[in-house]
């Protein structure tokens, strides 16, 4: 198995981090993976993604222009990269950052609220966890105890009581993700 995974939003959403954390579950599952982002002013409010490739076989290149699944968190991301779905692929997209949703018909489309559950949930921190909760949902590329040690793993220690709040986040994720027909 093999998934190549695109996460894109605007810089602060938290797009690096899930990536990253996605990336630290495959190697807590003896996974290969790479995790290439592309930011810079991006980071700031413009916008930011991250590729991923989780596989159980060696990774041969990082480089990718086809996606298994795209994560978009707001309109430029979705414009940009679903055309790159490949044709059955997934894409999972925030219907706060989200003002026209996307068309194809030849792929998966679902629909997160996570902004919405971020507020519900009083804490805006956690919106890239329920976002991630989601994805591992309609495609479990890793495991939920995976994720978990590699918070563990990739957080300073400092923010290893967040943890529970942080995995509460990917349940809730979880629960809400619908699909788009």
């Amino acid at each position: 198995m093999k998934t190549e995974i695109i996460i894109s939003g605007f810089g602060g959403q938290g797009v690096l981090s899930m990536g990253k954390i996605l990336a630290y579950s495959g190697l807590m599952e003896d996974k290969e993976v790479t995790w290439m982002p592309a930011y810079g002013p991006e980071q700031r409010g413009g916008t930011a993604n991250v590729t991923v490739i989780v596989s159980d076989e060696r990774v041969s290149s990082p480089i990718l222009s086809k996606y298994d699944v795209a994560i978009v968190l707001n309109q430029p991301s979705l414009d940009k990269f679903e055309p790159k779905v490949k044709p059955g692929g997934i894409l999972i997209y925030d219907g706060f950052g989200v003002i026209t949703p996307p068309t194809r018909k030849d792929i998966r489309i679902f629909r997160i609220d996570a902004m919405d559950k971020a507020a519900e949930m009083k804490n805006a921190k956690v919106f890239n966890m329920i976002v991630l909760g989601g994805l591992l949902k309609v495609c479990p590329v890793v495991s939920t105890d995976g994720l978990n040690k590699a918070l563990y793993k990739s957080l300073p220690e400092r923010h290893h009581s967040l943890i529970p709040l942080n995995m509460a986040a990917v349940e809730e994720g979880m629960k809400i993700i619908t699909e788009q027909k």
